[in-house]
């Protein structure tokens, strides 16, 4: 049964033998039917819940087909008085609450749920490659999608360069704008070369780039240049600060201890 499936699953194809043993439309028909009425009086309810095609049995076998992925076959006899698995419906559950698999899962901002289709680094690396070219080609909509989905809009790639250093490479003033007053990434990021946005509008002759980001850079560096010149005191300036610091024997602390250990001395003696 579960290479039944799995062929389903498979377009068709005996993922044992690589035969196509089925037509497209004949494993078309027969996934439509199992997710419509494969679950007997539970059908409706099974694929609100699930979203996948299943056929269950009066036996306790129950077959579940996830299309382009896989097949599966579970046996669990206890039935419920639908004439359905317990134990099946339950497995059924646990793994869409697992894996993105429901018909109509968000494949792409289900970050809760993992996804099997997906290849190991392909979230954070097509991310960044899709952000990027977003912003090269001035497309506003779709960098306006990716940070209403959440995405970081201060990703770079290997060579360091942002969103923010293409927009203002190609001369898109309207990229630029979105990107420091909607996203609130920083003005002046450096490459792995020391180049920031600015520096890339001015090589690439885009005026009107240029007095924007020195504009936006003259009325957003107060804060930064404050909170650079604010370091953590030093030990120096502790001790010009508080002078008894550098005396041990006036730290409140160690005349803590000396004074336990005279009285306790005293109670020895007494």
């Amino acid at each position: 049964m579960a290479i039944v499936s799995s062929t389903f699953a498979n377009g068709g194809i005996c993922p044992i033998t690589d035969e196509k043993v089925l037509r497209n439309s004949t494993v078309r028909n027969v996934l439509s039917l199992m997710h419509s009425c494969g679950m007997y009086d539970y059908s409706g309810e099974f694929a609100f819940k699930v979203g996948l095609p299943a056929k269950s049995g009066v036996s306790g076998a129950m077959l579940i087909v996830v299309p382009n992925v896989m097949g599966i076959c579970t046996w669990s006899p206890p039935l419920d008085p639908i004439g359905n698995s317990c134990r099946g419906l339950q497995f059924c559950d646990d793994l869409i609450k697992r894996f993105n698999f429901h018909k109509y899962d968000n494949i792409r901002y289900a970050s809760h749920k993992k996804d099997p289709r997906r290849y190991k680094f392909e979230s954070i690396g097509l991310s960044i490659v899709n952000l990027l070219f977003s912003a090269a080609s001035g497309d506003i909509s779709a960098l306006r999608r990716h940070h209403l989905s959440g995405m970081d809009m201060t990703l770079a790639d290997y060579e360091g360069r942002t969103a923010l250093h293409l927009a203002a490479a190609e001369g898109h003033l309207s990229c630029v704008v979105f990107l420091l007053v909607q996203c609130g990434v920083p003005h002046d990021p450096r490459d792995r070369w020391g180049k920031r946005p600015l520096d890339e509008a001015e090589t690439f002759r885009h005026p009107e780039i240029v007095k924007y980001l020195k504009e936006w850079g003259a009325t957003h560096s107060s804060d930064k240049s404050d909170h650079e010149n604010t370091r953590p005191p030093t030990v120096d300036d502790i001790l010009i600060a508080h002078p008894d610091a550098n005396d041990a024997t006036k730290d409140p602390s160690i005349i803590a201890i000396v004074s336990k250990f005279e009285e306790d001395k005293e109670k020895v003696i007494d």
